[in-house]
C-alpha cells in the first residue's frame, strides 16, 4: 500500500462512514424488496393485474416485469449510488487539507 496517501483518517471516522453507508445500502434493499415483492402479490390479489389489456393485448403485470421494473431497478441503483457517494464524500473526503476552508480558521491566533 501508498504511504503517502493526502488525508488520513481516524479510525472512528471510517467506522462512523461504514455504519451510515450500511444505513442507506439496508434502507434501499428494503426498498428494493418490496418492490419485488408487490408484484406476485398484486398478482395474487388483482384480478386486473393480470387479465386486463392494455397496449398490444399486454396486461398491465406484463408491462411492469417487461418494462416498468427495470427502469425502477435502474433509478432505483442511480439513487443509491449518488448518495452513497454524497455521504462517503461529505464524511471523509470533507475533511481532507485540499478541500476549501469554510469561515475562519481555527488555529489562526488573533491578539
Amino acid at each position: 500500500m501508498d504511504d503517502d496517501v493526502g488525508a488520513q483518517h481516524t479510525p472512528a471516522e471510517v467506522d462512523a462512514t461504514f455504519r451510515t453507508l450500511r444505513r442507506v445500502a439496508v434502507g434501499y434493499f428494503v426498498v428494493f424488496l418490496l418492490a419485488v415483492a408487490a408484484f406476485p402479490v398484486l398478482s395474487l390479489t388483482l384480478d386486473w393485474w393480470s387479465q386486463a389489456r392494455l397496449a398490444g393485448g399486454m396486461s398491465p403485470g406484463f408491462l411492469v416485469a417487461a418494462f416498468g421494473l427495470y427502469l425502477f431497478f435502474a433509478v432505483l441503483g442511480i439513487a443509491a449510488a449518488r448518495l452513497s457517494s454524497a455521504v462517503e464524500h461529505r464524511m471523509l473526503d470533507g475533511t481532507r487539507d485540499d478541500s476549501p476552508a469554510i469561515g475562519p480558521d481555527p488555529t489562526d491566533e488573533h491578539p
